[in-house]
């Protein structure tokens, strides 16, 4: 650290009622959550391997808006016999700030990773959305056939047929978009890192039952939980240093003295309610499992979004 990044002092935090989930602390606050764009892709392919290989490669580099273009993440695999054209398939929620801003994402990501992937095809996930939510996928897309493309339309469904080397890529020409809910989260905190990122672990799989979500990062888990702002005035987000057990005695922190590790789990939806839901069974799984010391979640005071998520609530 040089001189000019001397750390300021600051006045300790100050931490809100603590409520009990088993042995676990649960913190008396809430999740802020804010409105964003959202769609679900269905993704199909000659096996239910190359259609995860598909999406996701689409899901890369989409973890958070603050700096991807989308958030994105694999919802579940769907049997081949509840897919469109009866093969094995993945459901994709990808969500961004605007509709336009989805629109051009999709296609650049469809486009480089489901376009290219052996065997794919790609199909809207949100059916009967009116016309002006919807964006366009495969419209854009067909243009790489090179005048070599074929439009085909079923039960009202207008696809493009785009000729590959293995055959042809399938794609839908719109895909439904909804007003959806993002940045729901719970932060975990453990004695040590194996017994926090074990507890992570079991929550995220707990959450992933639940229909309409995803958890967008690694895993479904992020380490480097961040705050808005920094001191660096060039950035947007910096280290959630109130989390940072490393940084006990250097500045105040939100964590007991025996936590050695916090691991956040961010939750997008659909809607408010699977947004909740999942934050629910991600709160109690977590406090079941041993080394957790306690569980709460990040707020900017109702400032970010008017979605209040009250962990009360869900005990």
């Amino acid at each position: 650290m040089t001189t000019t990044e001397t750390a300021t002092e600051t006045p300790p935090a100050v931490v809100p009622p603590l409520l009990r989930l088993g042995s676990a602390e649960v913190v008396d606050t809430f999740a802020e959550a804010f409105p964003i764009t959202g769609t679900r892709l269905v993704i199909t392919a000659i096996t239910s391997e190359w259609a995860r290989i598909a999406a996701t490669v689409l899901c890369g580099n989409a973890t958070s808006v603050i700096a991807c273009d989308v958030e994105a993440a694999i919802e579940r695999e769907i049997p081949a016999e509840a897919t469109p054209d009866g093969r094995p398939g993945v459901s994709v929620l990808v969500f961004a700030f605007s509709r336009d801003g989805l629109g051009k994402a999709l296609a650049a990501r469809v486009g480089q990773c489901v376009l290219t992937c052996p065997t794919t095809a790609c199909f809207n996930g949100l059916l009967d959305t009116p016309k002006e939510k919807q964006i366009s996928v495969g419209g854009t897309l067909r243009y790489f056939g090179d005048t070599f493309q074929q439009s085909k339309r079923l039960a009202g469904r207008r696809f493009w047929r785009v000729p590959v080397m293995d055959g042809e890529f399938l794609c839908e020409d719109k895909f439904g978009t909804v007003k959806g809910v993002a940045g729901g989260n719970l932060l975990i905190a453990g004695t040590t890192q194996e017994q926090t990122l074990r507890a992570a672990m079991l929550a995220v799989e707990a959450m992933r039952n639940v229909p309409d979500t995803a958890l967008p990062f690694p895993g479904g888990i992020v380490r480097s939980g961040s705050k808005v702002g920094s001191r660096y005035k060039t950035l947007k987000a910096s280290t959630n240093e109130a989390y940072c057990p490393t940084l006990r005695g250097v500045t105040a922190l939100e964590i007991p003295d025996t936590v050695g590790a916090v691991y956040e789990i961010v939750i997008d939806g659909l809607s408010l309610e699977s947004v909740r839901a999942a934050t629910k069974a991600g709160l109690h799984a977590a406090a079941a499992a041993p080394g957790v010391v306690r569980i709460t979640s990040g707020n900017y005071g109702g400032k970010l979004g008017p979605h209040h998520i009250y962990l009360r609530e869900l005990l």
